[in-house]
């Protein structure tokens, strides 16, 4: 039996090694969301909410767990609690991209909008200066607060996408708010009926980037 061994060692080796090890899988990319209630599925579990039938939606896309969506969203949270948290998390995760929708607790609040912008602007290049393609999720404010603060309020974010050169989704709750039966009760947070509207809403705009 050892002579067996030997003579088929020194074929392999006349041969040269034809065996290769199965290829490595591709190596799991990071998405992070840094958002706000309407990312954190107020009224409902985090299952339920977007980022989770994000997910889902990258995995039956792709057919593999190829990515790993990580919902760092806080009810409540601003821009400049996002200011604070995002180094963090950014060295936690590294991420490949991260999903900045915030700003809906400044303008409820009525912060100034230049303060905003500044925060939305500082957390875009914390992101790309790690390394991470961004996109910018827009929201709108109810009508009663004034055109005078709900318009620049709402142009803040294609600016900011065009500033930086980010993906951008214009409105996260296009074509929901509009429909109270897909509101919750406050009128500004949606339902769970609506997760996969906003999936849709976020999908369309940013897929391409995810699925090449």
């Amino acid at each position: 039996m050892r002579q067996v061994f030997k003579i088929f060692t020194l074929c392999v080796l006349s041969l040269g090694w034809v065996w290769q090890a199965p290829l490595v899988q591709a190596e799991q990319k990071t998405l992070l969301v840094m958002g706000d209630s309407l990312s954190a599925g107020y009224g409902m579990s985090l299952a339920q909410a977007w980022p989770a039938l994000l997910q889902r939606q990258l995995n039956q896309q792709l057919g593999a767990h190829q990515w790993q969506v990580i919902n760092a969203s806080v009810s409540g949270e601003t821009t400049q609690g996002g200011v604070r948290r995002l180094p963090g998390l950014l060295a936690q995760y590294q991420p490949q991209w991260v999903l900045l929708e915030l700003g809906a607790n400044d303008g409820l609040r009525g912060y100034p909008i230049a303060n905003m912008t500044a925060n939305l602007s500082r957390m875009v290049v914390q992101s790309q200066t790690a390394g991470a393609e961004v996109a910018v999720m827009g929201i709108q404010l109810p009508p009663n607060y004034g055109a005078r603060y709900t318009a620049p309020f709402f142009d803040q974010y294609a600016a900011l996408a065009q500033q930086h050169n980010t993906a951008l989704v214009p409105f996260i709750l296009a074509e929901i708010a509009v429909h109270p039966e897909l509101m919750q009760a406050d009128g500004l947070h949606p339902t769970q009926a609506a997760q996969p509207l906003i999936l849709d809403n976020v999908w369309q705009h940013l897929s391409t980037h995810w699925l090449h």
